[in-house]
């Protein structure tokens, strides 16, 4: 079960942040997460709060205030491999809505399974 945060300045738009989830889930999809598990939230900041370098490592060109910041917290265990095949399904899907891939940051995070509770205080993979 992955949790996908998408950090965005307070003036992203509806269709820009629905854009960048739908194209976050379809990559997730294609790398073998089911359909229905989507679980997803939006921090919505302003300019003070949300602050990032202008071309960290090495962009060509500055970021806008459109950045994002996509962070994936899922179990540990999925390969280099997996993670740059859901990176191109991405930067592709995002292409193709027409956003700029050079101004989007992914994190991934791991956690162990049997840190995963999804309902009910049951701890499935424990």
């Amino acid at each position: 079960m992955p949790l996908v945060t998408l950090t965005v300045r307070q003036s992203s738009t509806p269709a820009h942040k629905a854009a960048l989830l739908d194209a976050v889930h379809a990559a997730l999809v294609s790398s073998g997460v089911p359909l229905a598990d989507r679980f997803q939230r939006v921090l919505a900041l302003s300019e003070e709060d949300f602050r990032f370098d202008p071309r960290y490592p090495d962009l060509s060109t500055d970021r806008t205030p459109d950045f994002a910041l996509i962070e994936i917290l899922w179990s540990a265990g999925r390969s280099v491999k997996v993670k740059r095949a859901l990176l191109a399904h991405l930067m592709a899907s995002l292409s193709a809505a027409g956003l700029q891939t050079e101004h989007v940051l992914v994190c991934f995070k791991e956690t162990l399974w049997e840190n995963w509770s999804f309902g009910g205080g049951r701890l499935l993979h424990a």
